[in-house]
């Protein structure tokens, strides 16, 4: 079964936020990368100084099964304003049901990245449904 979480995106504070958070909540940063520490991609050019010390991907582990991630937004993605800063975050347990969930969820929206292999090892897209709402599917074949 397939586990959901919230995945928070910044204007470039994300860094101050997820500090905040863990401030509140405790624990340690599952992951912290910054856009500079990505491998350079044949589709897509290196992001400037300022960009390359955004945060790329940032999780912090709220309990057993919760984690909250976050990321900074780029001139790729654009700025984030109220309402849009969010998505739901969805990690199967299987290729099988992130196809079938990416599939389905994604009917008759946009899809922003389909689903494909990465460089941190996952299987990753992103869409946003047709009713507006932002989603990332994630299955990680060799999970930590």
């Amino acid at each position: 079964m397939a586990t959901v979480n919230v995945y928070l995106t910044f204007n470039g504070n994300t860094e101050e936020a997820f500090n905040f958070y863990k401030s509140v909540f405790g624990g340690e940063f599952d992951y912290i990368g910054k856009f500079k520490d990505m491998p350079p991609a044949e589709d897509c050019p290196p992001p400037s100084t300022e960009e390359g010390e955004r945060i790329m991907h940032v999780s912090l582990p709220i309990s057993k099964e919760t984690v909250l991630m976050g990321s900074d937004s780029t001139s790729f993605s654009g700025d984030v304003t109220f309402g849009n800063n969010f998505s739901v975050s969805i990690n199967a347990t299987s290729k099988e049901e992130a196809n079938r969930l990416f599939k389905g969820l994604s009917e008759g929206g946009k899809i922003i990245m389909p689903m494909d292999n990465t460089f941190w090892g996952a299987y990753f897209g992103m869409f946003t449904d047709q009713f507006g709402v932002n989603w990332m599917v994630n299955f990680d074949e060799f999970p930590k």
